[in-house]
């Protein structure tokens, strides 16, 4: 899109989750981003089902994440994390990262990342 971006309010029951093929009980929301008009930044919800997991991946771009609900595992490198609602990440483009949901609920996350190629590579 071109020229001055608009202001933009999106009700909650016009926003499309959608299964995310690079995960295992894994689904994500665009709450905004470039297709509604943001120059810059894209926020998305993702959910992990009870049993979900994400498999060791990189990304071309940094990741922003704040845990909304919920608690999981968040490996990034060597590291395994345990998150909880309000808690934070950096996750710097290039970071090997992935993610398990071993509790008995849904864990769910904010993730802002900037506008563009997002290349995501699968680690053996």
């Amino acid at each position: 899109m071109s020229g001055t971006p608009q202001p933009l309010l999106k009700r909650a029951d016009s926003i499309e989750q959608h299964t995310v093929e690079a995960g295992d009980g894994l689904s994500k929301r665009v709450l905004v981003g470039p297709d509604d008009g943001a120059p810059n930044l894209a926020i998305r919800r993702f959910e992990l089902e009870s049993g979900a997991s994400v498999p060791k991946h990189t990304n071309e771009v940094e990741h922003e994440q704040y845990v909304l609900e919920g608690e999981y595992v968040v490996g990034i490198d060597d590291e395994e994390h345990t998150v909880r609602a309000g808690d934070s990440l950096l996750i710097p483009a290039g970071t090997v990262h992935w993610y398990r949901n071993d509790g008995d609920g849904t864990g769910a996350f904010l993730c802002a990342v900037p506008n563009g190629d997002d290349t995501i590579e699968l680690i053996d």
